[in-house]
């Protein structure tokens, strides 16, 4: 079954500790501009524990993608990344301090999953969208799309997101595309 995607947004970014606490602060307000706010918590809580392993294993490069994508009923949040090295759900002790990133993406997440995306990999997990109210979608309806979501291709979670060219590692100032935040 073929989606149209409703509300797309992307992030670019160097995966450093500071930049985490920005598209954290990202995603929870263009969650909140999609009036999807019971998902802040955990999609914020997801996509902090998928740069944090950008930012801890991935190499030559922090350079990473954070998409947002709902389709219809879906959230779905992924992280591209430039290292072609999957990841694996580690069993951690109980004083161990990491390795309970991916379970932790399992537990919050309505599914997960990790593919290889040309020389790197996409991480994605979703979280069931709460369905829009009558008054917004007679609203969305007679304004038109968000304009996230023009020029979107149609297609599900599984396959390779359309990302838009990687900037140079000089710039690391995340940058945003996508309405709402700015």
């Amino acid at each position: 079954m073929i989606r149209q995607p409703s509300r797309h947004c992307t992030v670019e970014l160097q995966a450093l500790p500071a930049r985490i606490g920005q598209v954290r602060r990202i995603v929870s307000a263009q969650l909140r501009y999609w009036r999807l706010d019971a998902l802040i918590d955990p999609a914020a809580l997801g996509v902090t524990e998928l740069l944090a392993n950008v930012h801890q294993h991935a190499v030559p490069s922090k350079q990473c993608t954070v998409e947002l994508l709902v389709l219809l009923d879906q959230l779905t949040v992924s992280v591209r990344d430039l290292d072609p090295r999957l990841p694996r759900v580690r069993t951690a002790g109980t004083l161990d301090t990491e390795g309970r990133g991916l379970s932790l993406i399992d537990a919050l997440s309505e599914s997960w999953g990790v593919r290889p995306d040309g020389g790197g990999k996409v991480v994605w997990f979703t979280l069931p969208a709460l369905s829009l109210a009558p008054e917004e979608a007679v609203r969305r309806t007679s304004v038109g799309r968000s304009s996230c979501a023009r020029g979107a291709a149609a297609r599900e979670p599984a396959l390779t997101p359309a990302e838009p060219p990687l900037r140079t590692a000089m710039d690391t100032r995340p940058r945003v595309r996508g309405a709402g935040v700015g």
